[in-house]
């Protein structure tokens, strides 16, 4: 029987924003899913995805007026990177990547990543389906640091706010997506929040504005996730980079039109200088673009 997909496909006419982005702006955290039987899936996997394919993301990415994105490898696809490769071979846009991998991939196997585009690996505590674990990025940690790669890290501190310490001990540059599945409802009062706020203080790490709806409970305004985001631009101004999480997997009854998150971003960044750092200078810094700005 054939598998059918589970979740909403994106909204395909896509909004344009209500103000220009800066030039070379940059989608920092997004996925792509092919054909099922080009691109099998784990086993046991949380969600069944449409067909996203990377011509779809790019048609997106020039309306909100992006011109550089980062892909991300999806924990559906487990370890097998194959799909974003043949995205960054295309040519068709200015990609970097993130990966999954196993945590004793040779340096061969690295190197030859690196060349293709990806600067990056995703560990993965919060997805019910499972990933690296925080054992596997204290063993890859000082390998990626020799190439100048990071860390990127699905986590839940709304759980597990205890895993901040762990965090703040890897000798690597990490980057937080997803708010660190805060709960954003609770305000300041957290300690999730709390927690959070504590290891965005360290120098090494760095964060994603990105998938309102794993901390939100204001659809589709998502005014609580506005005051975290807001909070995050005063103490990190310059490690902070924006995604749209295209296209969605997990939003449920929170999808939303990319050119609103867009909006949304325009509406919460208080001067130009900041937008330009956390949709330009930002990620290509952190993802070594060709031309830095």
């Amino acid at each position: 029987m054939a598998l059918e997909p589970n979740v909403a496909p994106p909204i395909a006419d896509t909004w344009e924003p209500k103000k220009q982005f800066p030039k070379l702006s940059c989608d920092s955290h997004a996925h792509i899913f092919g054909p099922l039987h080009q691109y099998p899936m784990k086993a046991e996997t949380h969600f069944i995805p449409h067909l996203n394919p990377l011509e779809d993301y790019i048609k997106m990415l020039k309306k909100i007026g992006c011109e550089r994105a980062v892909l991300v490898q999806p924990s559906v696809y487990g370890t097998n990177n194959l799909l974003i490769e043949e995205a960054l071979q295309s040519r068709l846009f200015e990609l970097r990547a993130v990966a999954v991998v196993n945590s004793a991939i040779s340096d061969q196997e690295l190197f030859r990543l690196h060349d293709l585009g990806f600067r990056g690996i995703r560990v993965n505590t919060a997805s019910a389906t499972s990933g690296l674990t925080l054992e596997d990025a204290r063993v890859l940690a000082p390998r990626l640091k020799e190439m100048n790669w990071h860390l990127q890290f699905f986590v839940n501190v709304r759980n597990q706010p205890e895993i901040i310490d762990e965090l703040v001990r890897l000798p690597i540059p990490i980057v937080i997506d997803h708010y660190g599945c805060v709960d954003a409802s609770l305000g300041k009062d957290s300690e999730g929040y709390h927690a959070l706020m504590r290891l965005f203080s360290y120098d090494h790490v760095w964060a994603k504005l990105s998938a309102n709806y794993f901390s939100s409970a204001d659809f589709p305004l998502h005014r609580d996730v506005a005051l975290i985001a807001q909070q995050m631009m005063k103490i990190m101004p310059d490690r902070l980079v924006w995604g749209t999480d295209w296209p969605h997997v997990s939003a449920k009854n929170m999808l939303a039109n990319d050119g609103h998150l867009a909006n949304l971003l325009i509406d919460w960044t208080e001067s130009e200088t900041l937008m330009q750092k956390i949709l330009v200078k930002n990620p290509a810094q952190l993802y070594q673009f060709s031309n830095p700005v």
